[in-house]
């Protein structure tokens, strides 16, 4: 910089520019500090103020806002938060819009705690059936086509806790494991692809880097025109929670597949019957046998508005509102009902709608102020349409923990007050 020129701020162009510096001016020095000084004084204490006449805020036409921020923040006004345990997080789903769950509300599902991972160190080691292993840094993987795709992720034990009778009282209790995000990342093929696959390669094992060394394994023929290896979640990147600096996904299936922390793709030609899958995340049946290897999340439906938890103030018109998702495709149809399943009619689809992924709908209802019995059920573009409890007991009885899509029931009482049941 040239001797008698210094930066300020050009508003008009929004950038630092460099001009002549003007001839010191002590009194202009102290006016502007004390504008600068009044600004950020009044930011700091009259803005939180309330008028506890009318309990309302001060009236922000006439109190100068917040300074910009180096990142964003909710309003004070919506303290939405995920409801947390020490291995996992529930999305509040009742309190959301749209189809995209805001990262920080993500659900979250750990097996030993969240590890701080060095990008700059991160490595993912491709080996086993293949003519040529590779170690692969995260910026090499960057250098790869980018792809986004939009997809819900679900916990297998997604509603667990309800295979024996109603436990949960609100659906971020009982189905808060799911989220939808937008994800990207390169795709898993043209990742192995680098590396010559041998013939015999028909299985691969993924591993994480967490202290859990959590590991699946996966069948290629299933996989590989959708899995990707996602580094970003919502335009950002992954957050440390769902696996930075990189996570597995694979659309559709359940959430312990798709591997966060990834470090390790190992190329098999069979299962390798990994803890995860054999121990856990099998559904045992009544006759003692165990499903194994159940990777899709069959198609599924909740009503988020009115839930458990909430309360129907006022007769009249509602509109009940809530979530589709299907591991297998697209939703194609919505049906609700308010009797417990004796009628249904079928509820609006609200765009966009797309394959594996959450699908939110809507439908018209006047309540009387007689007692009634919320349903929501789904049909996904293969056919399938979303069972009962009793439908889905009598085929796996009560012994599983797994893979409950069964339909969500809400009472509403005649006050109002909506609960969990099953009918």
């Amino acid at each position: 910089m040239s001797e008698g020129s210094g930066p300020m701020f050009d508003d008009e162009n929004a950038e630092f520019t460099s001009r002549p510096k003007d001839p010191p001016n002590r009194r202009a020095f102290l006016v502007g500090a004390t504008s600068i000084l009044g600004l950020t004084a009044a930011h700091l204490f009259l803005s939180p103020r309330l008028n506890h006449a009318q309990d309302v805020p001060v009236d922000p036409a006439k109190v100068p806002g917040a300074l910009a921020s180096g990142y964003g923040a909710r309003s004070q006004f919506e303290p939405t938060q995920r409801l947390t345990l020490p291995q996992r997080s529930r999305t509040p789903l009742q309190d959301l819009h749209g189809i995209i769950t805001p990262s920080a509300l993500h659900f979250e599902r750990h097996h030993n705690g969240v590890p701080l991972i060095d990008p700059a160190r991160h490595r993912l080691l491709v080996h086993g059936l293949v003519e040529h292993p590779l170690i692969f840094t995260m910026d090499e993987l960057k250098r790869f086509p980018a792809t986004s795709r939009m997809a819900f992720i679900e916990c297998a034990g997604n509603a667990g806790k309800e295979w024996k009778g109603p436990k949960g009282k609100t659906v971020q209790e009982i189905q808060g494991l799911t989220s939808t995000s937008e994800w990207t990342g390169v795709r898993l093929s043209t990742v192995l692809q680098e590396t010559h696959l041998k013939p015999e390669a028909t299985w691969m094992l993924a591993e994480g880097s967490d202290a859990a060394a959590m590991t699946r394994s996966i069948p290629l023929d299933r996989v590989w025109d959708e899995a990707l290896l996602c580094y970003a979640q919502n335009g950002e990147p992954i957050r440390p929670e769902q696996g930075y600096p990189l996570r597995l996904l694979l659309p559709g299936w359940e959430g312990n597949t798709c591997i966060k922390w990834l470090r390790r793709l190992k190329l098999v030609s069979a299962p390798l019957m990994t803890r995860e899958e054999t121990s856990k995340y099998t559904d045992l049946m009544p006759d003692g046998t165990a499903r194994q290897f159940t990777f899709d999340m069959e198609a599924k439906s909740v009503i988020t508005s009115p839930s458990g938890g909430q309360q129907v103030k006022e007769k009249g018109f509602i509109e009940i509102r809530g979530l589709a998702w299907s591991g297998r495709g697209r939703v194609t149809t919505v049906e609700v009902s308010v009797d417990g399943g004796k009628t249904w009619n079928e509820a609006e689809l609200q765009k966009p709608i797309l394959p594996k992924c959450h699908t939110r709908f809507r439908f018209a209802w006047e309540w009387d102020g007689q007692e009634a019995i919320l349903q929501s059920r789904c049909t996904d573009e293969t056919g399938y349409q979303q069972p009962t409890l009793k439908q889905l007991i009598k085929v796996r009885g009560t012994n599983s923990y797994y893979h409950n899509n069964a339909i969500q029931s809400w009472k509403v009482d005649e006050d109002g007050n909506v609960q969990n049941v099953q009918v």
